[in-house]
């Protein structure tokens, strides 16, 4: 799947929702449970309208038919209440991708919440999004009413500038994600920003929180740490970024 950086991640979601939905199955590479959140059932998926120089799937995203089997949402699903059920776990997420390119991997991601809710009603399931497409499709909020619902959303710069070299996609895209999280909010579902505080400084990251407060946004800022791979220090050395500290 052939980029140049910038490009615009609303192409990008269409052309990669082609590529990794197949009716209502998408395609996902492993299932997991992983340590985040205190323990999670996971299932790491494929295809995302960004490009991030640090994102650890970075290949598979690259070129997304390359990687992985198509699952239902009944079999993803499945497999996430089993580990869930064997370790325990009462947190769910889908993650490695961008769950939201399109009207097929909503309704799939939909399909799976409903699903795991359904057979377990006290659990919550912690969508991790880039905010694009929740940003840009505000209607799209208004099926995402389980009240058990968490979205993290991931800012992928501080500013405009720093969002296109990190994400590789057009600057002028750097306020969906703060409409998000404003989309989400009105409707009483609650979500907060992440970002990747390895690549910013202090003032930079003041810099972000008083953006979020000039856009009544009051959702504590979360600090992400760097998954510090060959290919991940490699990729940030080629978009001209360094690491802070």
């Amino acid at each position: 799947m052939a980029l140049s950086l910038p490009f615009d991640p609303i192409r990008r979601s269409e052309e990669a929702e082609k590529m990794v939905m197949r009716g209502e199955s998408r395609l996902f590479y492993k299932f997991r449970a992983a340590p985040y959140y205190g323990g999670i059932a996971t299932g790491d998926a494929i295809g995302c309208s960004f490009l991030c120089a640090y994102c650890w799937n970075h290949s598979r995203n690259e070129n997304p038919s390359r990687f992985g089997n198509f699952y239902s949402p009944e079999d993803v699903a499945d497999k996430l209440l089993e580990i869930s059920r064997r370790r325990n776990f009462h947190l769910f997420r889908i993650t490695g991708s961008e769950p939201i390119l399109g009207e097929a991997s909503f309704r799939h991601l939909v399909k799976v919440i409903g699903i795991v809710f359904q057979e377990s009603p006290h659990s919550k399931f912690i969508l991790e999004t880039n905010g694009l497409m929740l940003g840009y499709r505000e209607d799209l909020a208004d099926q995402l009413k389980f009240w058990n619902l968490l979205v993290r959303i991931a800012r992928k710069g501080v500013d405009p500038a720093s969002f296109e070299k990190i994400a590789g996609v057009r600057r002028e895209f750097f306020t969906y994600p703060l409409l998000a999280i404003k989309n989400l909010a009105s409707r009483g579902i609650r979500a907060w920003p992440a970002v990747m505080e390895d690549l910013f400084s202090k003032a930079e990251i003041n810099e972000l929180k008083k953006t979020f407060r000039e856009n009544e946004i009051m959702a504590e800022l979360e600090l992400e740490c760097l998954e510090p791979y060959p290919f991940v220090l490699e990729n940030i050395r080629k978009r001209g970024l360094s690491i802070r500290g």
